[in-house]
């Protein structure tokens, strides 16, 4: 296997693109860069400290001046300015207002230079919206991953469910359905999969089928 392969993830919520990108890591032995918990530690900052989410300069400033980093071991925990906020990332408030800051381009700026600091340091996995098109544009293997709205929906629901959080599915689904168009509709860098992307619909699909479908086309 290459030292410097790169496999880029992308796709919508929920459609399981970081269960997935650990996955192949784990199997490969290759880094995981989970760049959607890099929008979500900005997006947790921002409202911890009751910084109003339409005032872009503040965030842009904030995102800036903060120091994120990923835990590359199979615990996979997420830190800002040195503190482990992974548990935090996964609340429908983070959930519902990523995609705000997510669309701000300075703070896209930022993020994406941390993100191809990390595909310096080998062969990686890196899972997210625009993995593909923009922060990764020349990847080995362009994977775009899709679902149901309700599919995917449901398994964020499920997921909330464990981690001890009572949400509705409805209250989930509506999120989703809001984050995609906002996704989909922002100026800079929107959702798409890329020109040379493979399009892999998991709906109904096992996680191992799924990441056994990708080894087979990073081997080929």
């Amino acid at each position: 296997m290459k030292d410097n392969l790169q496999v880029a993830i992308d796709g919508p919520a929920g459609a399981g693109k970081s269960t997935i990108a650990k996955g192949i890591a784990k199997r490969l032995g290759l880094f995981y860069v989970d760049t959607g918990a890099m929008y979500r530690a900005i997006t947790h900052k921002a409202l911890s400290l009751n910084i109003p989410l339409d005032q872009e300069s503040a965030i842009v400033d904030m995102a800036w001046q903060s120091d994120i980093t990923l835990d590359h071991t199979e615990a996979r925990r997420v830190y800002c300015d040195g503190q482990d906020i992974t548990e935090a990332l996964r609340t429908p408030e983070v959930s519902r207002n990523v995609s705000v800051i997510a669309a701000y381009a300075g703070v896209r700026e930022r993020l994406v230079d941390l993100q191809r600091r990390e595909a310096l340091r080998g062969a990686v996995v890196m899972d997210g919206r625009d993995i593909g098109t923009y922060v990764l544009p020349e990847a080995n293997l362009k994977i775009f991953l899709t679902a149901t709205s309700e599919e995917r929906a449901k398994r964020r629901w499920l997921e909330l469910q464990k981690a001890g959080k009572m949400v509705s599915f409805e209250e989930v689904h509506q999120d989703m359905q809001i984050r995609d168009q906002t996704d989909q509709q922002r100026e800079v860098s929107p959702l798409v999969p890329a020109a040379d992307a493979i399009m892999l619909d998991t709906t109904g699909l096992g996680v191992e089928e799924i990441i056994e479908r990708i080894i087979s086309l990073i081997n080929n």
